[in-house]
Protein backbone atom coordinates (compact mmCIF):
# COMPACT_ATOMS: atom_id res chain seq x y z
CA UNK A 1 0.00 0.00 0.00
CA UNK A 2 1.56 3.04 -1.28
CA UNK A 3 1.25 5.44 2.01
CA UNK A 4 1.32 9.26 1.79
CA UNK A 5 4.66 10.06 0.90
CA UNK A 6 3.48 12.24 -1.66
CA UNK A 7 3.44 14.20 1.44
CA UNK A 8 5.51 17.55 1.23
CA UNK A 9 9.56 17.39 0.93
CA UNK A 10 10.26 19.63 3.77
CA UNK A 11 8.64 17.26 6.18
CA UNK A 12 10.49 14.30 4.55
CA UNK A 13 14.04 16.26 4.33
CA UNK A 14 13.57 17.22 8.49
CA UNK A 15 13.02 13.03 8.95
CA UNK A 16 15.75 12.19 6.82
CA UNK A 17 18.44 11.79 9.37
CA UNK A 18 16.14 9.14 11.13
CA UNK A 19 15.54 7.50 7.86
CA UNK A 20 18.10 5.51 8.41
CA UNK A 21 17.57 3.24 11.02
CA UNK A 22 13.91 3.53 10.98
CA UNK A 23 10.83 1.31 9.19
CA UNK A 24 7.10 1.55 8.55
CA UNK A 25 4.13 -0.09 8.43
CA UNK A 26 1.60 -1.07 5.89
CA UNK A 27 2.47 -1.84 2.35
CA UNK A 28 3.50 1.48 0.35
CA UNK A 29 -0.62 1.01 -0.19
CA UNK A 30 -1.53 3.37 2.28
CA UNK A 31 0.27 5.90 0.79
CA UNK A 32 -0.44 7.05 -2.71
CA UNK A 33 -3.44 7.21 -3.76
CA UNK A 34 -3.16 8.27 -7.64
CA UNK A 35 -6.27 6.88 -9.27
CA UNK A 36 -3.94 4.82 -11.81
CA UNK A 37 -2.98 0.90 -12.24
CA UNK A 38 0.17 1.17 -9.89
CA UNK A 39 1.92 -1.75 -12.15
CA UNK A 40 2.79 -1.43 -15.52
CA UNK A 41 5.01 -4.64 -15.99
CA UNK A 42 3.99 -6.47 -19.53
CA UNK A 43 1.34 -10.06 -17.87
CA UNK A 44 3.55 -13.16 -17.56
CA UNK A 45 3.03 -14.85 -20.88
CA UNK A 46 3.63 -18.68 -20.26
CA UNK A 47 0.70 -20.37 -18.88
CA UNK A 48 -0.49 -16.91 -17.50
CA UNK A 49 -3.95 -17.57 -18.84
CA UNK A 50 -4.72 -20.77 -16.96
CA UNK A 51 -3.24 -19.74 -13.74
CA UNK A 52 -5.44 -16.58 -13.53
CA UNK A 53 -8.57 -18.27 -14.31
CA UNK A 54 -9.65 -19.54 -11.00
CA UNK A 55 -8.93 -15.93 -9.60
CA UNK A 56 -10.65 -14.37 -11.84
CA UNK A 57 -13.76 -16.21 -11.26
CA UNK A 58 -13.60 -15.31 -7.30
CA UNK A 59 -14.10 -11.94 -7.71
CA UNK A 60 -13.91 -11.26 -4.14
CA UNK A 61 -11.28 -11.83 -1.51
CA UNK A 62 -10.72 -10.62 1.88
CA UNK A 63 -7.30 -8.47 2.77
CA UNK A 64 -5.68 -8.77 6.44
CA UNK A 65 -3.60 -6.47 7.55
CA UNK A 66 -2.03 -7.48 10.98
CA UNK A 67 1.36 -7.10 12.65
CA UNK A 68 3.03 -5.49 15.49
CA UNK A 69 1.50 -2.00 14.64
CA UNK A 70 -1.86 -3.18 16.04
CA UNK A 71 -0.72 -3.09 19.09
CA UNK A 72 -0.32 0.75 19.20
CA UNK A 73 -3.39 0.93 17.41
CA UNK A 74 -2.80 4.53 15.52
CA UNK A 75 -2.00 2.82 11.50
CA UNK A 76 0.36 0.55 9.99
CA UNK A 77 2.57 3.29 9.52
CA UNK A 78 3.01 4.15 12.93
CA UNK A 79 6.39 3.74 13.07
CA UNK A 80 7.40 5.62 10.24
CA UNK A 81 5.19 8.69 10.55
CA UNK A 82 5.92 8.42 14.12
CA UNK A 83 10.05 8.39 14.02
CA UNK A 84 9.98 5.37 16.42
CA UNK A 85 13.17 3.69 17.04
CA UNK A 86 13.75 0.95 15.94
CA UNK A 87 14.75 -0.59 19.35
CA UNK A 88 12.13 0.84 21.20
CA UNK A 89 9.72 -0.40 18.03
CA UNK A 90 10.98 -3.90 18.48
CA UNK A 91 9.79 -4.23 21.96
CA UNK A 92 6.14 -4.59 20.99
CA UNK A 93 7.24 -8.19 19.66
CA UNK A 94 7.63 -8.97 23.50
CA UNK A 95 3.57 -7.58 23.75
CA UNK A 96 2.62 -9.72 20.62
CA UNK A 97 1.03 -12.71 22.14
CA UNK A 98 -2.53 -12.60 20.65
CA UNK A 99 -4.50 -14.78 23.13
CA UNK A 100 -8.09 -14.54 21.02
CA UNK A 101 -6.22 -15.30 17.44
CA UNK A 102 -8.36 -18.27 16.01
CA UNK A 103 -7.37 -18.38 11.97
CA UNK A 104 -10.43 -21.01 11.70
CA UNK A 105 -12.44 -17.46 12.37
CA UNK A 106 -11.17 -15.55 10.56
CA UNK A 107 -11.83 -18.02 7.05
CA UNK A 108 -15.56 -18.32 8.05
CA UNK A 109 -15.60 -15.20 8.40
CA UNK A 110 -14.59 -14.42 5.20
CA UNK A 111 -17.04 -17.52 3.53
CA UNK A 112 -19.66 -15.37 5.25
CA UNK A 113 -18.95 -12.68 3.68
CA UNK A 114 -19.08 -14.33 0.29
CA UNK A 115 -15.30 -13.94 -0.42
CA UNK A 116 -12.92 -16.65 -2.71
CA UNK A 117 -9.70 -16.06 -1.35
CA UNK A 118 -7.24 -14.08 1.43
CA UNK A 119 -4.66 -12.13 1.49
CA UNK A 120 -2.16 -12.20 5.10
CA UNK A 121 0.65 -9.69 5.66
CA UNK A 122 3.13 -11.93 6.07
CA UNK A 123 5.88 -9.07 6.58
CA UNK A 124 5.24 -5.48 6.35
CA UNK A 125 7.91 -2.59 5.95
CA UNK A 126 8.48 -2.77 9.35
CA UNK A 127 10.56 -5.89 9.20
CA UNK A 128 8.55 -8.17 11.54
CA UNK A 129 7.79 -11.38 10.18
CA UNK A 130 4.96 -13.46 11.13
CA UNK A 131 6.56 -16.49 10.22
CA UNK A 132 9.75 -18.96 11.12
CA UNK A 133 12.57 -17.22 9.48
CA UNK A 134 15.58 -19.48 11.37
CA UNK A 135 17.55 -17.48 14.03
CA UNK A 136 15.88 -14.48 12.77
CA UNK A 137 14.74 -13.11 16.19
CA UNK A 138 12.40 -10.22 14.82
CA UNK A 139 9.46 -12.52 14.18
CA UNK A 140 6.34 -14.13 16.05
CA UNK A 141 8.23 -17.40 16.42
CA UNK A 142 11.29 -15.91 18.23
CA UNK A 143 9.13 -13.32 19.59
CA UNK A 144 6.49 -13.41 23.22
CA UNK A 145 4.28 -15.67 20.70
CA UNK A 146 6.50 -18.40 20.00
CA UNK A 147 3.82 -18.76 17.17
CA UNK A 148 4.11 -19.54 13.16
CA UNK A 149 1.26 -17.49 11.93
CA UNK A 150 1.55 -17.94 8.97
CA UNK A 151 1.72 -21.57 9.22
CA UNK A 152 -2.01 -21.53 11.25
CA UNK A 153 -3.67 -19.06 8.70
CA UNK A 154 -2.50 -20.99 5.73
CA UNK A 155 -3.87 -24.43 7.44
CA UNK A 156 -7.25 -22.73 8.49
CA UNK A 157 -8.06 -20.86 4.54
CA UNK A 158 -6.50 -24.17 3.06
CA UNK A 159 -9.34 -25.98 5.07
CA UNK A 160 -11.88 -23.52 4.52
CA UNK A 161 -12.06 -23.82 0.95
CA UNK A 162 -10.79 -20.36 0.30
CA UNK A 163 -7.61 -19.67 -1.95
CA UNK A 164 -4.68 -18.79 -0.01
CA UNK A 165 -2.71 -15.60 -0.31
CA UNK A 166 0.61 -14.01 1.02
CA UNK A 167 1.56 -10.45 1.70
CA UNK A 168 5.48 -9.83 1.40
CA UNK A 169 7.29 -6.46 1.62
CA UNK A 170 10.95 -6.75 0.06
CA UNK A 171 11.49 -3.25 1.48
CA UNK A 172 12.06 -2.99 5.17
CA UNK A 173 12.80 0.42 6.84
CA UNK A 174 15.02 -0.55 9.47
CA UNK A 175 17.69 -0.86 6.32
CA UNK A 176 19.35 2.48 5.43
CA UNK A 177 20.34 0.51 2.14
CA UNK A 178 16.69 1.53 1.57
CA UNK A 179 17.02 5.08 1.54
CA UNK A 180 20.26 5.02 0.36
CA UNK A 181 20.88 2.29 -2.44
CA UNK A 182 24.12 3.32 -3.39
CA UNK A 183 25.58 4.85 -0.73
CA UNK A 184 24.68 2.54 1.62
CA UNK A 185 25.12 -0.88 -0.68
CA UNK A 186 25.63 -3.18 2.07
CA UNK A 187 22.96 -2.49 3.99
CA UNK A 188 21.06 -2.27 0.74
CA UNK A 189 22.42 -6.12 -0.39
CA UNK A 190 21.55 -7.51 3.24
CA UNK A 191 17.81 -6.36 2.39
CA UNK A 192 18.40 -7.86 -0.67
CA UNK A 193 19.12 -11.36 0.73
CA UNK A 194 16.53 -11.26 3.62
CA UNK A 195 13.86 -10.87 1.09
CA UNK A 196 15.24 -13.90 -1.25
CA UNK A 197 15.87 -15.75 2.10
CA UNK A 198 12.05 -14.88 2.43
CA UNK A 199 10.74 -15.91 -0.35
CA UNK A 200 12.19 -19.05 -0.62
CA UNK A 201 11.07 -20.01 3.05
CA UNK A 202 6.99 -19.03 2.37
CA UNK A 203 7.48 -20.65 -1.04
CA UNK A 204 8.63 -24.00 0.19
CA UNK A 205 7.37 -24.56 4.24
CA UNK A 206 3.67 -23.84 3.89
CA UNK A 207 2.28 -26.15 1.22
CA UNK A 208 0.72 -24.45 -1.88
CA UNK A 209 0.07 -20.82 -2.11
CA UNK A 210 -2.46 -19.52 -4.21
CA UNK A 211 -1.83 -15.82 -4.46
CA UNK A 212 1.71 -13.84 -3.77
CA UNK A 213 1.06 -9.85 -3.26
CA UNK A 214 3.88 -7.70 -3.04
CA UNK A 215 4.33 -4.82 -2.37
CA UNK A 216 7.25 -2.38 -1.85
CA UNK A 217 9.72 -4.11 -4.31
CA UNK A 218 9.99 -1.53 -7.51
CA UNK A 219 13.04 -0.38 -8.03
CA UNK A 220 11.70 3.27 -8.86
CA UNK A 221 10.34 3.15 -5.13
CA UNK A 222 13.91 2.66 -3.81
CA UNK A 223 14.42 5.82 -1.54
CA UNK A 224 10.56 6.86 -1.71
CA UNK A 225 11.01 7.26 -5.62
CA UNK A 226 12.91 10.38 -5.33
CA UNK A 227 17.24 11.37 -5.83
CA UNK A 228 19.56 12.84 -4.19
CA UNK A 229 21.30 15.90 -5.13
CA UNK A 230 23.86 16.64 -2.35
CA UNK A 231 21.80 18.01 0.46
CA UNK A 232 18.33 18.25 -1.53
CA UNK A 233 15.56 15.08 -2.04
CA UNK A 234 13.40 15.41 -4.73
CA UNK A 235 10.77 13.01 -6.23
CA UNK A 236 11.84 11.64 -9.72
CA UNK A 237 8.99 12.73 -12.54
CA UNK A 238 6.99 10.46 -13.66
CA UNK A 239 9.03 8.42 -16.34
CA UNK A 240 11.64 8.73 -14.87
CA UNK A 241 13.35 5.66 -12.98
CA UNK A 242 15.89 4.72 -10.69
CA UNK A 243 19.78 5.25 -12.29
CA UNK A 244 22.06 3.51 -9.70
CA UNK A 245 23.44 0.52 -9.42
CA UNK A 246 21.81 -1.50 -6.82
CA UNK A 247 19.21 -4.35 -8.26
CA UNK A 248 16.60 -6.24 -6.05
CA UNK A 249 17.46 -9.53 -8.75
CA UNK A 250 14.07 -9.90 -9.03
CA UNK A 251 14.42 -12.10 -12.06
CA UNK A 252 16.14 -14.47 -9.67
CA UNK A 253 13.03 -14.57 -7.34
CA UNK A 254 10.72 -15.04 -10.09
CA UNK A 255 12.52 -17.76 -11.36
CA UNK A 256 12.46 -19.60 -8.10
CA UNK A 257 8.80 -18.50 -7.64
CA UNK A 258 8.10 -20.39 -10.72
CA UNK A 259 10.18 -23.69 -9.64
CA UNK A 260 8.16 -23.76 -5.85
CA UNK A 261 4.78 -22.38 -6.83
CA UNK A 262 4.12 -23.13 -10.37
CA UNK A 263 0.58 -21.95 -10.07
CA UNK A 264 0.38 -19.40 -8.27
CA UNK A 265 -0.72 -15.43 -9.15
CA UNK A 266 1.03 -12.44 -8.32
CA UNK A 267 0.66 -8.78 -8.64
CA UNK A 268 2.98 -6.30 -10.49
CA UNK A 269 4.80 -4.20 -7.43
CA UNK A 270 8.30 -6.28 -7.51
CA UNK A 271 9.05 -5.79 -10.92
CA UNK A 272 8.27 -9.26 -12.10
CA UNK A 273 6.41 -11.05 -14.79
CA UNK A 274 2.91 -9.85 -13.51
CA UNK A 275 -0.63 -12.02 -13.58
CA UNK A 276 -3.00 -9.26 -12.18
CA UNK A 277 -2.74 -5.69 -12.00
CA UNK A 278 -3.06 -3.43 -8.46
CA UNK A 279 -5.16 -0.32 -8.20
CA UNK A 280 -5.75 1.26 -4.78
CA UNK A 281 -8.23 3.07 -2.57
CA UNK A 282 -11.63 3.61 -4.25
CA UNK A 283 -10.37 6.85 -5.95
CA UNK A 284 -8.43 4.42 -8.16
CA UNK A 285 -11.20 2.46 -9.38
CA UNK A 286 -10.58 3.79 -13.08
CA UNK A 287 -11.66 2.34 -16.30
CA UNK A 288 -12.89 -0.41 -17.36
CA UNK A 289 -10.19 -2.78 -18.43
CA UNK A 290 -10.66 -6.40 -19.94
CA UNK A 291 -7.79 -6.82 -21.17
CA UNK A 292 -5.26 -7.08 -18.07
CA UNK A 293 -6.29 -8.53 -15.10
CA UNK A 294 -6.71 -6.26 -12.15
CA UNK A 295 -7.50 -6.02 -8.33
CA UNK A 296 -8.42 -3.05 -6.42
CA UNK A 297 -7.75 -3.24 -2.73
CA UNK A 298 -9.16 -1.31 -0.03
CA UNK A 299 -10.33 -1.06 3.33
CA UNK A 300 -13.40 -2.02 5.01
CA UNK A 301 -13.44 0.51 7.95
CA UNK A 302 -10.98 3.48 6.84
CA UNK A 303 -7.41 1.96 7.73
CA UNK A 304 -5.72 -1.06 6.90
CA UNK A 305 -4.18 -2.05 10.30
CA UNK A 306 -5.94 -1.84 13.38
CA UNK A 307 -7.47 1.51 14.53
CA UNK A 308 -9.98 1.78 17.35
CA UNK A 309 -13.39 2.98 17.02
CA UNK A 310 -13.38 2.94 13.33
CA UNK A 311 -16.61 1.81 11.44
CA UNK A 312 -17.46 0.73 8.27
CA UNK A 313 -19.80 1.84 5.98
CA UNK A 314 -23.69 1.61 5.17
CA UNK A 315 -24.12 -1.86 3.33
CA UNK A 316 -25.51 -0.22 -0.13
CA UNK A 317 -21.77 1.58 0.30
CA UNK A 318 -19.60 -1.74 -0.82
CA UNK A 319 -22.55 -3.83 -2.80
CA UNK A 320 -21.73 -0.34 -5.10
CA UNK A 321 -18.68 -0.58 -5.07
CA UNK A 322 -18.15 -4.64 -5.64
CA UNK A 323 -20.49 -4.37 -8.73
CA UNK A 324 -18.72 -0.98 -9.69
CA UNK A 325 -15.48 -3.21 -9.66
CA UNK A 326 -16.71 -6.19 -11.10
CA UNK A 327 -18.27 -4.33 -13.82
CA UNK A 328 -14.89 -3.05 -15.06
CA UNK A 329 -14.16 -6.54 -15.44
CA UNK A 330 -11.71 -6.28 -12.08
CA UNK A 331 -11.59 -8.15 -8.69
CA UNK A 332 -12.45 -6.35 -5.37
CA UNK A 333 -9.60 -6.96 -2.06
CA UNK A 334 -11.69 -5.62 1.02
CA UNK A 335 -9.01 -5.18 4.14
CA UNK A 336 -10.06 -5.69 7.96
CA UNK A 337 -7.44 -5.12 10.25
CA UNK A 338 -7.82 -7.13 13.09
CA UNK A 339 -6.94 -5.88 16.87
CA UNK A 340 -3.96 -6.92 19.00
CA UNK A 341 -5.80 -9.59 20.25
CA UNK A 342 -6.00 -11.22 16.83
CA UNK A 343 -10.05 -10.51 16.38
CA UNK A 344 -12.09 -8.10 13.94
CA UNK A 345 -14.19 -5.76 15.33
CA UNK A 346 -17.65 -6.93 15.64
CA UNK A 347 -19.52 -4.11 13.73
CA UNK A 348 -16.43 -4.85 10.61
CA UNK A 349 -17.75 -8.50 11.14
CA UNK A 350 -21.15 -7.59 11.09
CA UNK A 351 -20.84 -5.77 7.44
CA UNK A 352 -18.95 -8.34 6.29
CA UNK A 353 -21.55 -10.84 6.41
CA UNK A 354 -24.30 -8.74 5.17
CA UNK A 355 -22.02 -8.15 2.38
CA UNK A 356 -22.03 -12.04 2.31
CA UNK A 357 -25.88 -12.51 2.56
CA UNK A 358 -26.40 -10.19 -0.67
CA UNK A 359 -23.88 -12.26 -2.52
CA UNK A 360 -26.09 -15.31 -1.30
CA UNK A 361 -28.78 -13.72 -3.26
CA UNK A 362 -27.31 -12.26 -5.85
CA UNK A 363 -23.65 -13.53 -6.36
CA UNK A 364 -24.26 -15.57 -9.66
CA UNK A 365 -24.26 -11.85 -11.46
CA UNK A 366 -21.11 -11.70 -9.44
CA UNK A 367 -18.81 -14.44 -9.49
CA UNK A 368 -17.35 -16.10 -12.94
CA UNK A 369 -18.30 -12.79 -14.57
CA UNK A 370 -16.99 -10.71 -16.85
CA UNK A 371 -17.31 -7.19 -17.16
CA UNK A 372 -19.47 -5.44 -19.84
CA UNK A 373 -20.57 -5.69 -22.50
CA UNK A 374 -22.66 -2.45 -21.42
CA UNK A 375 -19.83 0.08 -20.01
CA UNK A 376 -20.06 1.90 -16.53
CA UNK A 377 -22.09 4.39 -16.06
CA UNK A 378 -24.25 6.64 -14.24
CA UNK A 379 -26.97 4.30 -14.53
CA UNK A 380 -24.31 1.27 -12.67
CA UNK A 381 -22.30 -1.42 -14.15
CA UNK A 382 -22.97 -4.83 -16.35
CA UNK A 383 -21.82 -8.14 -15.89
CA UNK A 384 -22.33 -11.25 -18.19
CA UNK A 385 -22.01 -15.20 -18.25
CA UNK A 386 -22.92 -17.67 -20.89
CA UNK A 387 -25.78 -16.17 -23.00
CA UNK A 388 -26.55 -13.69 -19.81
CA UNK A 389 -26.32 -10.49 -19.41
CA UNK A 390 -26.63 -9.00 -16.03
CA UNK A 391 -27.82 -5.03 -15.86
CA UNK A 392 -26.71 -3.72 -12.74
CA UNK A 393 -29.16 -0.93 -12.46
CA UNK A 394 -27.87 1.26 -8.99
CA UNK A 395 -29.62 4.34 -10.10
CA UNK A 396 -32.89 4.85 -11.89
CA UNK A 397 -32.29 8.10 -14.53
CA UNK A 398 -36.05 8.07 -14.93
CA UNK A 399 -38.84 5.60 -16.17
CA UNK A 400 -37.13 3.77 -18.64
CA UNK A 401 -33.09 2.57 -18.63
CA UNK A 402 -32.14 3.10 -22.54
CA UNK A 403 -29.04 1.17 -23.66
CA UNK A 404 -27.23 0.62 -26.43
CA UNK A 405 -27.22 -1.54 -29.43
CA UNK A 406 -25.63 -5.09 -29.17
CA UNK A 407 -25.39 -7.62 -32.16
CA UNK A 408 -27.50 -10.36 -30.15
CA UNK A 409 -30.92 -10.88 -29.78
CA UNK A 410 -32.40 -10.42 -26.31
CA UNK A 411 -35.34 -13.28 -25.78
CA UNK A 412 -36.63 -12.50 -22.20
CA UNK A 413 -35.63 -10.18 -19.04
CA UNK A 414 -36.19 -11.21 -15.33
CA UNK A 415 -35.32 -9.30 -12.38
CA UNK A 416 -32.57 -10.95 -10.29
CA UNK A 417 -34.52 -12.65 -6.89
CA UNK A 418 -38.05 -13.01 -8.60
CA UNK A 419 -40.46 -10.77 -11.53
CA UNK A 420 -40.17 -10.10 -14.98
CA UNK A 421 -38.53 -6.98 -16.11
CA UNK A 422 -40.24 -5.09 -19.40
CA UNK A 423 -37.76 -4.30 -22.56
CA UNK A 424 -38.24 -3.56 -26.21
CA UNK A 425 -35.38 -3.81 -28.30
CA UNK A 426 -35.15 -2.18 -31.37
CA UNK A 427 -32.25 -1.49 -34.16
CA UNK A 428 -31.42 1.83 -32.16
CA UNK A 429 -30.86 -0.26 -28.52
CA UNK A 430 -32.27 -1.98 -25.97
CA UNK A 431 -35.17 0.03 -23.65
CA UNK A 432 -35.75 -1.40 -20.07
CA UNK A 433 -38.35 -1.16 -17.57
CA UNK A 434 -39.25 -2.46 -14.32
CA UNK A 435 -42.10 -0.54 -11.91
CA UNK A 436 -40.59 1.48 -9.01
CA UNK A 437 -42.31 -0.86 -6.56
CA UNK A 438 -39.97 -3.76 -7.82
CA UNK A 439 -36.75 -2.09 -7.73
CA UNK A 440 -34.38 -2.82 -5.91
CA UNK A 441 -33.01 0.01 -3.29
CA UNK A 442 -29.02 -0.96 -3.91
CA UNK A 443 -29.10 -2.61 -6.86
CA UNK A 444 -31.73 -3.34 -9.48
CA UNK A 445 -30.29 -6.25 -11.25
CA UNK A 446 -31.81 -7.33 -14.52
CA UNK A 447 -30.72 -10.44 -16.54
CA UNK A 448 -31.04 -10.35 -19.75
CA UNK A 449 -31.35 -13.53 -21.56
CA UNK A 450 -29.22 -13.54 -25.50
CA UNK A 451 -29.68 -15.79 -28.16
CA UNK A 452 -26.06 -15.97 -28.64
CA UNK A 453 -23.16 -16.00 -25.72
CA UNK A 454 -22.53 -12.27 -24.48
CA UNK A 455 -18.93 -13.07 -24.43
CA UNK A 456 -18.35 -12.08 -28.38
CA UNK A 457 -20.10 -9.07 -27.90
CA UNK A 458 -17.52 -5.74 -28.03
CA UNK A 459 -18.09 -3.18 -24.85
CA UNK A 460 -20.10 -0.36 -25.78
CA UNK A 461 -20.95 2.52 -24.01
CA UNK A 462 -24.17 3.74 -22.01
CA UNK A 463 -26.43 5.91 -21.89
CA UNK A 464 -29.13 7.87 -22.78
CA UNK A 465 -32.54 8.25 -20.73
CA UNK A 466 -35.88 8.34 -21.53
CA UNK A 467 -38.63 9.06 -18.87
Amino acid sequence: MHSDIKTNIATFLGRAALALALAAGCGLASAQNTGQDVASTPPAAAGQASRIEWWREARFGMFIHWGLYSIPGRGEWVQWNEQIPNNEYARLAGQFNPKGFNPDTWAELAKAAGMKYTVLTARHHDGFALFDDGANPYTSVNAAAHRDFVADYVKSVRKSGLGVGLYYSPMDWRFPGYIFPDLQRESAEAMRAQYHRQMEQLLSNYGKIDVLWFDGGETDWLNFGGEWKGAAWSKRPDGQHYTGSFSWQHDKVHTMLRRLQPEVVINGRADMDEDFRSREGEGALGDFDNQHPWELCTTLAGAWGYQAGKLPQPLDHYIRLLVNVVGRDGNLLLNVGPRPDGQIDPPQAERLREIGAWLAKYGQSIYATRGGPFLPGAYGASTHRDRTIYVHVLKWPGDRLVLPAIPAKVLRAQILGGGKAGFIQTAGGIELSVPPAARDKIDTIVALELDVPASGIKPVKALTTRN
